[in-house]
């Protein structure tokens, strides 16, 4: 079971690091509960090794979402177009928890936060490509901790940039802008690049075509990114209509079976994106070295983030030979990204 002075350090670093700025709902909701033992202790009901603030958090709206009549709701932007002032929403949000505290135990003890956000392709475009540009080759994706699997299709998506141009897939009907800061701009293509496979690995796949699971995931967005919202039910509809190979289990343990499947003529590409924080050191180790493992005898390139540390890295094995090289900072949103290359 988390410790209550984790959890309250845990909610604070949500509140002031994550939500300002971002969202004034959470970040006042979440600075009261770090210092409220009753909800403090409701939290503590949450899974080992997930974000407690976001379990929490995702946890109410979904009830509220899923159409609990309460005053509660007049303060999600989700809910009402004009909702209440959030400074005034803390009593009534604690009323709630309590009177539902029921049916949060049980989401925090059956949940996942798997956000997988899909926006965060627009920073792993740009790598793909350079990976496309050096192989030439269609690229075999497999994404650990696939959630319902948006990433995998970023080659569907259309991309800005700032510059007025698009790039990835012209026609696509999801369109999304993304910021560049700093100096350098990426080399990409314009058009997609080939993707030969995709597989995706989760502890908990999670199925669209379930209205309940569909929920909970649109439950984790935050009440007042309403751009987020449009771009999760686009991406959904490019799910539904596309067969992925998604697969229910440990992508670290059997990243090695899928691996001897993929042909020599598709270039093997392991990602992830926000979900080495929710890994142990153990497990953290075990995946690096499998990918070093199978670089020894295939080439192979990993892309990912929260393992050393919040950048993205790309790493790469190219006839046995190791190649390490941080390429972005990222926002956790896919908001917007520096390029360090």
């Amino acid at each position: 079971m988390n410790s209550l002075e984790d959890i309250s350090k845990a909610v604070i670093d949500f509140s002031e690091r994550e939500c300002q700025g971002s969202s004034p709902l959470y970040a006042a909701l979440a600075m009261e509960v770090s210092s409220d033992m009753e909800l403090l202790e409701l939290c503590q009901f949450g899974r080992l090794g997930q974000p407690i603030p976001n379990l929490f958090f995702g946890s109410v709206h979904y009830l509220l979402l899923k159409g609990v009549n309460h005053p509660l709701g007049k303060f999600y932007p989700s809910i009402v177009n004009q909702p209440r002032n959030s400074k005034a929403a803390y009593p009534v949000f604690k009323e709630f928890c309590l009177s539902y505290k029921n049916e949060i135990v049980y989401l925090l003890k059956e949940k996942y936060v798997q956000t997988n956000e899909v926006k965060r392709c627009g920073y792993l475009y740009p790598v793909f490509s350079i990976i496309y540009e050096n192989t030439n080759q269609p690229l075999a994706l497999i994404e650990i901790g696939t959630s319902a699997g948006f990433q995998l299709l970023w080659d569907n998506y259309a991309y800005s940039y700032g510059t007025g141009e698009w790039y990835g897939n012209s026609k696509s009907r999801l369109r999304m802008e993304v910021d560049i800061k700093g100096e350098k701009f990426p080399r990409m293509s314009k058009q997609s690049p080939e993707v030969g496979k995709r597989i995706g690995f989760d502890l908990n796949v999670v199925n669209l075509h379930n209205k309940e699971e569909k929920l909970w995931l649109k439950s984790l967005i935050w009440p007042e990114h309403v751009e987020r919202v449009a771009m999760f039910d686009q991406a959904a509809d490019y799910v539904l209509c596309n067969e992925l190979s998604l697969i229910e289990g440990d992508g670290v343990e059997l990243i090695d079976h899928y691996v001897e499947d993929i042909p020599s003529s598709n270039t093997i590409c392991v990602y992830h994106t926000h979900v080495a924080n929710q890994m142990s050191i153990d497990d953290k180790k075990k995946l690096l070295r499998k990918i070093e493992i199978i670089g020894a005898t295939r080439d192979v390139y990993h892309i990912y983030n929260n393992v050393q540390d919040a950048k993205l890295h790309l790493d790469y094995y190219k006839n046995g030979k190791g190649h390490f090289s941080t390429v972005a900072e990222t926002d956790n949103h896919g908001r917007y990204f520096t390029w360090l290359i």
